[in-house]
């Protein structure tokens, strides 16, 4: 187990990481993942309209295009886990920005299967 710690002065050292645990809350001294000092409550689901839309966007990624999918209404963690599915039927990589998940290259068709199968309501919007 490696274990690094900061020191601050001459007799004051604290544990930052731990590698059978990962990061450590600096105040309880908890793993970061079950801290309850901090009181880091996950954020609710954004309000949604119950329709995804999908768009093909190339702006600002120098003619590279993506495949954006918004209006999930989902929090970070299962936002998380649908973008490693879509991506993976898609054969392709990918990210989830602020609520969004973008999908490199154009793959409306597949994700638009995708999440019908799932039982989602889904809309293409833009071009």
């Amino acid at each position: 187990m490696i274990k690094r710690t900061v020191t601050s002065g001459a007799s004051s050292s604290r544990l930052v990481y731990s590698t059978d645990a990962g990061r450590i809350c600096p105040d309880c001294r908890q793993p970061v993942a079950s801290c309850v000092c901090c009181g880091q409550v996950r954020a609710p689901a954004p309000p949604t309209d119950g329709i995804v839309r999908l768009s093909h966007e190339t702006k600002g990624r120098k003619g590279k295009g993506v495949t954006l999918i918004k209006g999930l209404g989902l929090d970070a963690d299962a936002m998380a886990l649908l973008a490693k599915q879509l991506k993976a039927s898609c054969g392709s990589g990918g990210t989830v920005k602020d609520g969004v998940i973008e999908i490199q290259g154009d793959h409306r068709d597949v994700v638009t299967t995708a999440l019908v199968k799932q039982g989602r309501s889904v809309k293409r919007s833009g071009g």
